[in-house]
């Protein structure tokens, strides 16, 4: 039997995993009683006896955790940002990088939120050459404020938070190193991320003058390059233009909605995509890395079909 332990399984993103993999009958999951949580002691024999452990955990405490195993069959998925960069990871999105890149890996990068919504629409565009890798890229997002952890649902929950809040003003988010390397960009983008007052849920949208593009691709041009990108991928979808777009879209499932919104005469597009912050955006594409990497069904423990936040 597979064993899996969750290390900060008590947090948002490990109670979302948690959800995912209970029940399941091809694995075994690890777990420490609450008195035992911070024990180094027992943190390090928790991950050593496991055959793979699951990260959610601040930067700084995932890489303790990491030091911490000291063999080498227990392979790592790790939640936090502090390994999306690094060499030797490999970046956990299987859509972007290959599912057998995947599977092959012993330590995994599960990807942030932000960055999962923005890669998905710019990666495949300039790999395709329809976007230049020194294009001035614009990001703008809003998250459900579960992405802020316990501290932030609190606040909004108390009915003392404002109804839209933006951050990350000075232009330095984490997310930004992630989003460069992983798009092939010669320069980070702007970023301008916001929290709104719902739980979950996310939209990250990317604005394209197509015009001033070298070989101004049309919007059509553009929806087509992702549809063919992402054939076959059953958590991918590339959808139509909506005249209205929430941010609740794919809030309680494991999706991820592609959509190209543009006016051919004036040669403009607004990439948008919709996924739930703590689904495809941590939980879920930390399960279905999980499941790649176990060579078990890669849908197995998702969900595929809206329920209630």
């Amino acid at each position: 039997m597979t064993t899996v332990f969750i290390d900060g399984a008590a947090g948002t993103t490990g109670l979302e995993i948690r959800e995912r993999l209970a029940g399941r009958a091809d694995l075994a999951i690890a777990t420490l009683p609450d008195d035992r949580r911070k024990d180094a002691r027992a943190r390090a024999e928790a991950l050593n006896d496991a055959d793979f452990v699951i990260l959610c955990l601040p930067d700084d405490a995932a890489i303790e955790a990491v030091g911490l195993i000291r063999n080498d069959r227990t392979r790592v998925i790790d939640a936090s940002s502090a390994h999306r960069v690094a060499a030797g990871w490999t970046y956990g999105f299987p859509e972007l990088v290959g599912a057998d890149a995947v599977q092959g890996a012993a330590r995994v990068s599960n990807p942030g939120c932000y960055p999962t919504g923005f890669l998905a629409l710019v990666a495949p565009l300039v790999r395709a050459g329809l976007v230049p890798a020194d294009w001035p890229l614009t990001v703008n997002a809003a998250s459900g404020y579960s992405g802020g952890g316990k501290a932030m649902v609190a606040e909004y929950e108390s009915g003392a938070a404002p109804a839209f809040r933006a951050y990350a003003t000075t232009l330095a988010h984490k997310h930004l190193p992630e989003m460069a390397r992983h798009a092939g960009l010669a320069h980070p983008p702007i970023f301008a991320p916001a929290v709104a007052d719902t739980y979950r849920g996310m939209v990250v949208e990317v604005p394209l003058h197509l015009h001033a593009l070298p070989d101004r691709p049309s919007p059509a041009a553009l929806h087509d390059a992702l549809a063919a990108f992402y054939a076959g991928q059953p958590l991918v979808t590339v959808a139509d233009p909506a005249a209205t777009i929430a941010i609740e879209e794919n809030a309680g499932t494991d999706r991820l909605t592609l959509r190209v919104c543009g006016n051919a005469e004036t040669g403009q597009v607004r990439l948008i995509a919709t996924l739930d912050n703590l689904g495809k955006g941590a939980g879920g594409a930390a399960v279905q890395n999980l499941n790649i990497m176990a060579g078990l069904d890669p849908l197995a423990g998702l969900s595929l079909s809206r329920k209630s936040p």
